[in-house]
């Protein structure tokens, strides 16, 4: 593993101009506004079940502790552990496209 990073990083370091001369990866910038948007509020909707989720997933629990029904509660906190996961994730590839989307704008 240890000579595989580092014939990576040899050749990354040997590299002086880009692979494909003369493209530049940019996202034209008609569509740079509206995707931006798009990500913006899938992200935002995402979050906002994740979290609803989680409040669901919270009152299962208390309504199965209290009554004493315990499959109710596991599941409640099986939701609680996924909304969490899913809100992480989410958060998490949209971070990681906008910043794809800045690095390609240069900056």
């Amino acid at each position: 593993m240890s000579q595989m990073l580092e014939t990576l990083n040899f050749l990354a370091a040997d590299v002086s101009e880009p692979i494909i001369p003369g493209v530049s990866p940019e996202l034209p910038t008609s569509l740079r506004g509206p995707t931006e948007t798009i990500l913006n509020w899938t992200a935002g909707a995402g979050l906002a079940l994740a979290v609803l989720g989680g409040l669901s997933g919270w009152a299962c629990v208390a309504i199965g502790h209290n009554s004493e029904r315990g499959p109710l509660a596991a599941r409640g906190k099986q939701a609680v552990v996924w909304s969490l996961i899913s809100g992480m994730g989410i958060g998490l590839t949209s971070g990681l496209v906008m910043a794809f989307y800045t690095m390609s704008k240069g900056g």
